[in-house]
C-alpha cells in the first residue's frame, strides 16, 4: 500500500518507506532509555571477552564480513536501494566497493598500525625502552545518518572490532528498515567467526534514543522521558562502566544536531568524533579539456542524487572556458532520467530521501535566482512520478554571498561560480570562503599547478585530477574536515587508532637496573639538592662544551659533598 506522509507525526512508531515508489514498508518500535542501556551493557560484556582475543581471530571476523558481502551483494544493495531511495548503481559503488576496501585494507594493515610504537626515550631515560600501546576504549558508540543505510553501519563497524571493541550503532529513522536484513547478516557472521552474539548491536529509534547512548537511564527524570526529543533533553552521567553510556561516541550527520552531540558529550566527559558534511570545492582550471570532465562532474553531483558528506557543490569555473563548461554539463543532464531505480536500471536519478527534501531544495533553487543566479536546467520537484523527485539542476552565476553557496546543499544540483580573471589566488579565494571544510578537488592538465592550488585550499582532504571522494577508495588515508565539517577522523590508521586510548610504557631496557633516586636529591634534604639539579640541567642542555663541563662539575660537587649547613 501507499505511504502517507500523515504518519510522520506519529513518534510511537518509526515509519518505514520506499521513497521511490512511496510503498509503505511498515512499522518498527522505537528502543526507550532503558532498552538502550541493557544494548550497552551487553556489548559491554561482549567486548570483555573480545578485548583479549587475537588479530587471527579478528582478521576471521573480517574475512566473513567481506565474503558475506560479497556473495551477497545484490540482496544488499536491493534493501539499501529500497530504503534509500538510489539507483542499483549508486548502491554498488557507495555501499559495497568502499565498504569490502575498507575491510580489505584492515586485513592487510591493520594489525600493524595497532601494534605497540616504540619511541625515543629522551636523554633522562637513556637506560629505558618507551613504547604506546593502542587498547580498545570498550564500547564504542555511532550515530549514523539514512543516504548510505549499509556502509554507514559497516563503516564504524570495521574499525572498531578490529581494534578490540563492541559497538552500539543507532541508525537514523529514515534508515531503519533495511537493519532487518542488515542484522541478520552481521549475527550471522558473528556466529560464524566465533566472535561473541552481542559483539554488535544495532538501535532503531528518534533523537532520544541516541541521547541515551551518552547517558544512564537512572539520571532522566520520568517528565524528561515524557519529552525527551533530542541530545539537549537528556542529562548524562558520568560513572563507572555500568553507569555511564558508550565509551566513544562517533557521530555522522547535521551541524545543528552535532552541536548537540557534542555538548553531550562534554557534559559526560565522552570522546566524540563529529564529521558533520560539506560544500566541497571542484576547480576547474582554464587549461582543461572539458569534456573530458563532464562525466567525473556528473557522478560527483548525481552519485546518491548528491546525498553524499563529501560531494562537490561549488565548482569553481575559470572564465574563458566557462561559458563551454556550463553548455558541456547542461547538454548532459537534460538527458538524465529520473525514476524509480527498482523498476529500472537505466534510471539516472532516484528519490531524495527526506518527505520534505524536494519542497526544501526548490526553495533553495528559487532564493538563488532571487539572489542572482541563472537556472540553467531543472530546479523543480517532478510532479508526473509518486515519489520524493527533484530534477536534475544546473544554476550558474553562483556567487559567495549567496545562501545556495554556504549551506550544504544535499541534492541533485551543480552550483557553478566564475573565476574572473582565470585567477588562481581568486579561485582559492572563492573555495576558501565558506565555513564548511571537508574535501576539495582542483583539475589542471599542469599536475603542479593543480598541487599549489590544492595546497592553498583549507580542507580536511584534496584529490588533484580526480573527484575529492577518491580519497576515500584509498582507505589508509584519514576521513574528516574542519570547521564546520567536523572534528576527529575515522578512515585510515588514524581511525583505527582514534577507537583506542593511547597507554604509554617506560621500562628498564635489562632486568638488573633498578629504579634508583641519587642521593643529592634523597630525602631527608642535604641541601645539595637545588646545584645538583642545575648541574644536570647544564650537563644535559648546556649550549656550549663550557657549559656542560661546568655541569659536571656542579654534579659532582653536590654527589660528592656532606650535608649543608644553614
Amino acid at each position: 500500500k501507499r505511504f502517507d506522509p500523515k504518519k510522520l507525526s506519529d513518534k510511537s512508531v518509526l515509519h518505514c518507506w520506499d521513497p521511490a515508489s512511496m510503498e509503505d514498508l511498515g512499522e518498527m518500535k522505537p528502543l526507550t532509555a532503558e532498552q538502550v542501556a541493557i544494548e550497552i551493557e551487553k556489548a559491554r560484556k561482549a567486548q570483555e571477552q573480545w578485548s583479549s582475543s587475537s588479530f587471527d581471530q579478528r582478521r576471521l571476523l573480517l574475512r566473513t564480513f567481506l565474503r558475506c558481502i560479497v556473495e551477497n551483494q545484490s540482496s544488499i544493495a536491493a534493501v539499501a536501494c529500497r530504503d534509500s531511495g538510489k539507483t542499483r548503481v549508486d548502491a554498488m559503488l557507495g555501499e559495497i566497493l568502499v565498504t569490502l576496501e575498507k575491510i580489505r585494507w584492515v586485513i592487510a594493515e591493520g594489525e600493524q598500525h595497532l601494534k605497540p610504537e616504540y619511541r625515543s626515550s629522551g636523554l633522562m631515560n637513556l637506560h629505558k625502552t618507551s613504547r604506546v600501546e593502542f587498547r580498545p576504549v570498550g564500547v564504542v558508540g555511532a550515530i549514523v545518518p539514512w543516504n548510505y543505510p549499509f556502509h554507514n553501519v559497516f563503516n564504524p563497524i570495521i574499525s572498531a572490532v578490529f581494534a578490540g571493541n563492541s559497538i552500539v550503532i543507532k541508525v537514523s529513522e529514515y534508515a531503519s528498515w533495511s537493519t532487518k536484513y542488515y542484522v541478520k547478516l552481521i549475527d550471522a557472521c558473528l556466529k560464524a567467526s566465533g566472535a561473541p552474539p552481542n559483539l554488535i548491536r544495532i538501535l532503531v529509534g528518534y533523537g532520544n534514543t541516541g541521547a541515551a547512548m551518552l547517558s544512564s537511564p537512572l539520571n532522566i527524570t520520568d517528565e524528561k522521558k515524557e519529552n525527551a526529543r533530542n541530545f539537549q533533553d537528556a542529562t548524562p552521567r558520568a560513572g563507572g562502566p555500568r553507569e555511564r553510556g558508550v565509551d566513544l561516541l562517533i557521530f555522522v550527520g547535521s551541524v545543528g544536531v552535532g552541536r548537540k552531540v557534542a555538548a553531550a558529550g562534554a557534559e559526560s566527559l565522552t570522546p566524540v568524533i563529529l564529521e558533520l558534511g560539506g560544500k566541497d570545492p571542484f576547480i576547474i582550471c582554464n587549461d582543461v579539456d572539458v569534456k573530458s570532465l563532464t562525466q567525473l562532474v556528473c557522478r560527483g553531483v548525481f552519485q546518491n542524487m548528491g546525498q553524499n558528506c563529501a560531494g562537490p557543490e561549488r565548482f569553481i569555473v575559470y572564465e574563458s572556458i566557462y561559458d563551454e563548461f556550463v553548455d558541456s554539463i547542461t547538454s548532459i543532464v537534460m538527458k538524465l532520467k529520473v525514476g524509480v531505480p527498482t523498476d529500472d536500471d537505466c534510471v539516472d536519478c532516484g528519490a531524495l530521501r527526506l518527505p520534505q527534501a524536494a519542497g526544501e531544495l526548490e526553495e533553495r533553487i528559487a532564493n538563488a535566482v532571487k539572489q542572482g543566479a541563472k537556472l540553467v536546467s531543472g530546479g523543480h520537484a517532478v510532479s508526473n512520478l509518486k515519489g520524493q523527485f527533484l530534477e536534475p539542476t544546473v544554476l550558474a552565476d553562483v556567487t559567495s554571498d549567496m545562501d545556495i553557496a554556504q549551506e550544504e546543499i544535499f541534492g541533485p544540483i551543480v552550483c557553478i561560480m566564475k573565476v574572473k580573471g582565470d585567477s588562481d589566488a581568486e579561485a582559492v579565494r572563492i573555495a576558501n570562503h565558506c565555513g564548511f571544510a571537508l574535501g576539495a578537488s582542483v583539475h589542471s592538465a599542469n599536475v603542479e599547478r593543480a598541487r599549489r592550488v590544492g595546497s592553498a585550499v583549507r580542507a580536511g582532504m584534496c584529490a588533484v585530477n580526480d573527484l575529492e571522494g577518491a580519497s576515500y577508495l584509498s582507505q589508509s588515508l584519514p576521513f574528516g574536515g574542519v570547521g564546520r565539517a567536523g572534528s576527529g577522523r575515522f578512515a585510515g590508521i588514524e581511525g583505527l587508532r582514534g577507537v583506542c586510548y593511547a597507554h604509554s610504557v617506560v621500562e628498564n631496557r635489562a632486568s638488573f637496573l633498578k629504579a634508583s633516586i641519587p642521593p643529592a636529591i634523597a630525602y631527608p634534604s642535604q641541601g645539595n639538592g637545588p646545584t645538583f639539579c642545575e648541574g644536570l640541567v647544564e650537563l644535559l642542555y648546556g649550549y656550549s662544551i663550557g657549559a656542560r663541563l661546568s655541569g659536571l662539575v656542579k654534579l659532582t660537587k653536590a654527589s660528592l659533598g656532606g650535608k649543608k649547613q644553614n
